[in-house]
């Protein structure tokens, strides 16, 4: 049974998580004020099946997989790094237009607004951070069960 302390504890942490700005708050609020309240819904609806996905793999035990290939996970992080610099050099690129620059930007369609709100949320590490422990003590069970490589 889980004490009334760590479920405080534990909801005490979500909330600053939820509430202190990350990768999806701030792509939720960019899309909102360029495109509209349509936008940032449908956005946020991709950033929700982010969510989704993590909670799946928690269920799943994607952090079994990744006890026993530490490779993967090296990767996804990876992974993240490289969208971030992406972005990074798409904001300081030479030739690129100013951050703060106001202009018209095409509507994006709502398939291309979910996909960058998922893959927002699938790459941000506050998101994987935030469920892998979750599933830590199911997972370190099963990880002690797991067939050695010696």
């Amino acid at each position: 049974m889980v004490s009334t302390g760590a479920v405080v504890g534990i909801a005490l942490v979500a909330l600053g998580l939820a509430l202190t700005p990350g990768p999806n708050m701030l792509y939720l609020v960019a899309r909102s004020i360029t495109q509209g309240r349509a936008a940032g819904f449908v956005s946020l609806l991709g950033v929700a099946v982010g969510f989704l996905v993590y909670l799946a793999a928690a269920v799943a035990g994607i952090t079994t997989i990744f006890l026993a290939v530490p490779a993967a996970y090296t990767a996804l992080k990876l992974a993240g790094a490289a969208y971030l610099l992406y972005l990074a050099w798409q904001a300081v690129r030479p030739g690129a237009t100013p951050i703060f620059a106001l202009r018209e930007l095409p509507r994006d369609p709502r398939r291309r607004l979910f996909l960058m709100g998922l893959t927002t949320n699938l790459l941000n590490r506050r998101s994987r951070c935030s469920t892998s422990p979750c599933c830590r003590s199911s997972s370190t069970s099963i990880a002690a069960r797991w067939p050695s490589r010696a």
